[in-house]
C-alpha cells in the first residue's frame, strides 16, 4: 500500500485546479492546470491496502490502480508509467477524457470521496513524457503477418499497437486527413490539446505501424481490396451514426448536428481554414442533450462568444448522491458540473422539445414543454408549452451505430438491430478474418471501453493469425465470458 495511515490523516479529496473561467474562455487550451507535486502525492497515499482493490471491476482495462498509487507515493514515477502502461496503452487520453468508473467503485467511497484516481493517472504519463520515460517499444521480429484497422480513434489505434509490438505489420486506415478520430476532430482542446495525440501517433510510427490517411475505405478502396491484400481486417469505425430529432420544423436553417458544429471549430483552432463554419457569436444558442457532446458544444459556444446557450434534457436531473437502485460498488448516474457548465449557460430538465419554429426557413425559436410520464413514457404535457429563442440549435442526442460504408455489401458482414457491427466472442463478424471493436461492435459507449476492446480484439486477431497469442484479453465482445486466448 502507499501511505499506511493514507485516508485516516488525508480526508479531503483534492482534484486538480481548473483555469479562472474569465481566463479560460478566451482560449483553447485545456482547462486545468498541473497540481502541486506534495498535494498529488498525498492523495495517491489515500489509497490504502483495501484487501480486495474493486476500482479493478470498475475498470474495463483492469488498470493495477494500488500498485501506480503507492508508486506515485513513493516518488518512483518511472515505476508506475510501466505499471500504468501494463494494461493501458493511452492513460493521456483516458486520463482526461475518462469518467472514472474506477473512482465509483472504490472502497473509500462507500462512506468518504473516493481516491483522486484519475488525477493520478494523468499525473503520471505527464511526467512520464516530460521525462523521457516513454519510447517506443518495436517488435524484436516481425511475424510475416498484415492486419488493416479501419478507423483511427482509441480502440483503432489500441488495436495497432498491440498487433504492431507482437510483429505484425499494421496498416491503420483513417478517412480524415489527420488520425485521430474523434479524439482528433470530436473533443475540443479545451478537453484534450491535441499534442496527446501527435506524440502518440509518433511513438507508433517509431514501432513500425503505418497509417493511411484521407482513405475512405468502402468509397476510395473498398473491404474486398483490404481483405485480398491483408491476413485480417479490424473494422474500428466507432458509432459515428448521429441520433436525428424528426419534429416539425426539423428543416429549418440554424439546426445542426452536434458533430457538424465540433469538427469544424477543431480544424479551425487547428490553423486550418474552414469555409461555411458555423459560429455561434451573438447568438442564441439550444443545445438538445445533456451528455459530454453536448458539454463539448457548450464549451465551445462559450468561446465563440454565444449571446446565450440553454441545455434542453428530457428526463429527471440526475441525483447528487447515488440512487438506492446504483449502490456502491456500481457506476451511478450522478449530476455533474463539467468545466463547460462552470463557464455559463442554463441547464433545463424535464424539457420536452415539441416543434421548431422559425421565419422565411430559419430558425427563431424552439417549442417546448414539460415533461410528464405516462405509461412509462416520457411526453410533453398538455399546457406548459413555450418557445425559446434560438438561433442555433445543435442536435447531442448521441449515436445510433456505425456507418454501413460499403460493410455489409462489400464483405458481408452482418449488423445487429442497435445498428451495430455483429460479432462473436472472439471480436470476429460473420466474415472470416474481418474483425470489429469498439464503439462500431459495442455502441456508443466510454473511452476506456474502446481501448479495452481493442486491447481484447487485438489478442483474439492474433490467435487468429498465429494459433496462439501472449497479448492480455481484459473484455469479453459478449455477456459471456471470452475463453482464455
Amino acid at each position: 500500500m502507499a501511505d499506511p495511515r493514507g485516508f485516516l490523516k488525508v480526508r479531503q479529496r483534492e482534484t486538480q485546479p481548473r483555469r479562472p473561467v474569465p481566463v479560460r474562455i478566451m482560449d483553447w487550451k485545456e482547462v486545468y492546470e498541473a497540481q502541486e507535486k506534495g498535494v498529488l502525492k498525498s492523495q495517491a497515499g489515500r489509497c490504502m491496502d483495501c484487501g480486495v482493490p474493486f476500482c479493478h471491476q470498475g475498470c474495463p482495462l483492469g488498470n493495477l490502480i494500488p500498485e501506480w498509487n503507492d508508486l506515485t507515493w513513493r516518488g518512483k514515477g518511472e515505476e508506475a508509467i510501466e505499471r500504468l502502461h501494463a494494461t493501458n496503452n493511452f492513460p493521456e487520453f483516458t486520463g482526461r477524457l475518462c469518467p472514472a468508473p474506477c473512482e465509483a467503485s472504490c472502497v473509500l467511497g462507500i462512506n468518504q470521496p473516493a481516491v483522486t484516481i484519475k488525477q493520478v493517472e494523468v499525473s503520471i504519463i505527464d511526467d512520464a513524457f516530460e521525462n523521457g520515460w516513454v519510447q517506443p517499444l518495436p517488435p524484436a521480429r516481425l511475424s510475416g503477418k498484415t492486419v488493416a484497422v479501419v478507423g483511427s480513434g482509441p480502440a483503432g489505434l489500441a488495436v495497432a499497437q498491440q498487433l504492431t509490438r507482437v510483429g505484425h505489420t499494421v496498416a491503420v486506415y483513417e478517412r480524415d486527413d489527420k488520425i485521430g478520430g474523434l479524439l482528433r476532430y470530436g473533443i475540443p482542446d479545451f478537453k484534450m490539446e491535441k499534442e496527446q495525440v501527435d506524440r502518440r501517433v509518433e511513438q507508433m510510427k517509431a514501432e513500425g505501424t503505418r497509417f493511411r490517411t484521407g482513405v475512405a475505405v468502402g468509397s476510395d478502396v473498398t473491404w474486398e481490396q483490404l481483405r485480398r491484400r491483408y491476413d485480417s481486417v479490424v473494422i474500428a469505425t466507432g458509432a459515428t451514426v448521429p441520433r436525428d430529432l424528426p419534429i416539425p420544423g426539423r428543416e429549418l436553417e440554424g439546426i445542426h448536428f452536434a458533430m457538424d458544429y465540433l469538427v469544424p471549430a477543431n480544424r479551425v483552432v487547428a490553423g486550418e481554414t474552414v469555409e461555411g463554419q458555423i459560429d455561434a457569436k451573438g447568438k442564441h444558442v439550444i443545445i438538445l442533450g445533456g451528455g459530454d457532446t453536448g458539454a463539448d458544444c457548450l464549451g465551445t459556444a462559450h468561446r465563440h462568444g454565444a449571446a446565450s446557450v440553454t441545455t434542453l434534457a428530457i428526463g429527471k436531473q440526475p441525483p447528487l448522491e447515488r440512487a438506492s437502485h446504483q449502490p456502491w460498488p456500481t457506476f451511478p448516474t450522478l449530476f455533474e458540473v463539467a468545466s463547460a457548465h462552470e463557464e455559463g449557460g442554463e441547464r433545463t430538465y424535464l424539457a420536452s422539445t415539441v416543434e421548431f419554429v422559425g421565419e422565411n426557413g430559419k430558425l427563431t425559436g424552439v417549442k417546448v414543454a414539460e415533461t410528464e410520464f405516462v405509461d412509462g413514457k416520457r411526453l410533453p404535457k398538455a399546457g406548459t408549452e413555450r418557445i425559446l429563442p434560438a438561433d442555433l440549435v445543435f442536435l447531442s442526442l448521441g449515436f445510433t451505430g456505425a456507418e454501413p460504408a460499403g460493410i455489409t455489401e462489400q464483405v458481408s458482414a452482418e449488423f445487429d438491430g442497435r445498428g451495430n457491427v455483429a460479432r462473436d466472442g472472439y471480436y470476429m463478424t460473420n466474415t472470416e478474418g474481418v474483425f470489429v471493436a469498439g464503439d462500431a461492435g459495442r455502441g456508443q459507449s466510454l473511452i476506456v471501453w474502446a481501448i479495452a476492446e481493442g486491447r481484447a480484439c487485438a489478442a483474439a486477431v492474433d490467435k487468429y493469425l498465429m494459433g496462439s497469442t501472449i497479448l492480455p484479453a481484459p473484455v469479453a465482445p459478449t455477456d459471456r465470458a471470452i475463453a482464455v486466448l
